[in-house]
């Protein structure tokens, strides 16, 4: 069936009305656009069984789709990608996995062990491979092509900053390591503050996040609602991040909230990563490289790791909704290892099964979502097949 078909075989349903039938063309207003893109759009979705019909262009080739969307308001909230209802089985119930994909408790006691020593190499690994690129930009500046390598250190240094927010979105979970001393130490000073994020201030908002996904003290909601979009508005919010738009406005609000709020802990807080960040500056000035900073360590953050933030963040929940089943708040997408040295370091591409039970360590989530697989928790048609499948998918709306 092509798009003309699809199109002489639906009707428009009046905007406002919220509820979109398999089948017809809606229209949507939603908040979202206008906050995000300076202006109103209508968005046009026809939806039909296994795909998003585009009218024009026709969609590409994509085998692994496996989603019927449905357009819809919950809790304020459009969800436009949710899996058909028929493909949320319930699991098939054995001695590792219940019928809700929740780990029985011998299972999950096994699935639970934090691996100390391991983690701790992980950590020491993230500052080798950073120091190294910094080590051989530095190297580099006595040949004249120097800034091509500079360029290439900024890529490599902002895949760094999502190594360094892995790990310490870990240790919010307070699963880096079982001494939640060291836990907590090692999470504010090594990994969220050398990347201007305050360990603690994550974790209250990113429990709020897995207690209830979309729910009201939801943080990130607005990162990920409304899709599917264009490709002209996901092409605009992917080059307000690429040019530092996005980074640098984050930036001046967390200076901004650092100096002027009112909690003395925010402030303390906020003080101390700009220590962390001053003697950053201050050692690669005295090793005789004082524009290191800027370009190699706070120009990636504000650029290459916003792309990359977003570029997660989306393919983890774009579109999604409300609910007590994981399996339509959180997408599952095939992991590749291209994907997990780029964008999802250390497993948090296994997003789903982290949602699933968010008290299982970051090495075991592989062992888990087999699980779920296996078992039948998670299908094939429930799992995109690359990250690349995933964004296109995500941009596959239709605005006029």
């Amino acid at each position: 069936m092509d798009a003309t078909q699809v199109r002489d075989q639906t009707r428009e349903i009046p905007s406002g009305t919220g509820r979109h039938r398999r089948g017809e063309v809606g229209t949507a207003q939603h908040p979202r656009h206008a906050i995000d893109e300076g202006r109103g759009e209508r968005t046009v979705l026809l939806v039909v069984e296994h795909a998003l019909i585009l009218p024009v262009p026709p969609p590409q080739r994509d085998t692994g789709r496996p989603f019927v969307l449905a357009s819809r308001y919950v809790g304020g909230v459009v969800a436009t990608m949710v899996p058909e209802p028929r493909l949320l089985v319930p699991a098939s119930e054995t001695a590792l996995v219940r019928p809700d994909g929740r780990a029985t408790p011998s299972f999950r006691e096994t699935l639970r062990r934090i691996p100390n020593v391991r983690n701790a190499i992980s950590v020491v690994s993230v500052y080798a491979q950073s120091l190294a690129v910094l080590w051989a930009a530095a190297w580099t500046t006595q040949w004249p092509w120097w800034p091509a390598a500079w360029l290439v250190a900024v890529l490599l240094l902002g895949r760094a900053n999502a190594q360094f927010a892995s790990l310490m979105h870990e240790a919010a979970h307070r699963l880096l390591f079982s001494n939640r001393r060291a836990n907590d130490l090692v999470g504010r000073w090594l990994l969220g503050f050398p990347v201007w994020t305050s360990t603690d201030a994550y974790r209250r908002v990113h429990m709020a996040h897995h207690r209830q996904e979309f729910g009201p003290d939801e943080p990130d909601v607005p990162l990920y609602r409304g899709y599917p979009i264009s490709t002209g508005s996901f092409r605009r919010k992917m080059w307000r991040d690429v040019r530092g738009s996005t980074g640098l406005k984050l930036l001046v609000a967390q200076w901004r909230s650092g100096l002027t709020s009112n909690d003395p802990r925010v402030r303390r807080t906020f003080l101390k990563i700009v220590l962390v960040q001053a003697v950053l500056a201050a050692a690669m000035t005295l090793l005789g490289h004082p524009l290191m900073y800027p370009l190699l360590w706070l120009l990636p953050h504000l650029t290459v790791w916003r792309v990359i933030n977003r570029l997660r963040s989306i393919a983890e929940h774009g579109g999604m909704r409300a609910s007590s089943d994981r399996r339509e708040t959180t997408h599952s997408v095939r992991q590749h290892p291209l994907a997990r040295f780029a964008l999802v370091p250390y497993n948090i591409g296994w997003h789903l099964a982290h949602h699933v039970d968010s008290g299982i360590p970051f090495r075991n989530l592989p062992r888990y979502h087999r699980a779920l697989l296996e078992f039948g928790y998670v299908s094939p048609r429930l799992e995109y097949p690359s990250y690349r499948s995933m964004w296109r998918a995500l941009r596959s709306g239709v605005t006029d």
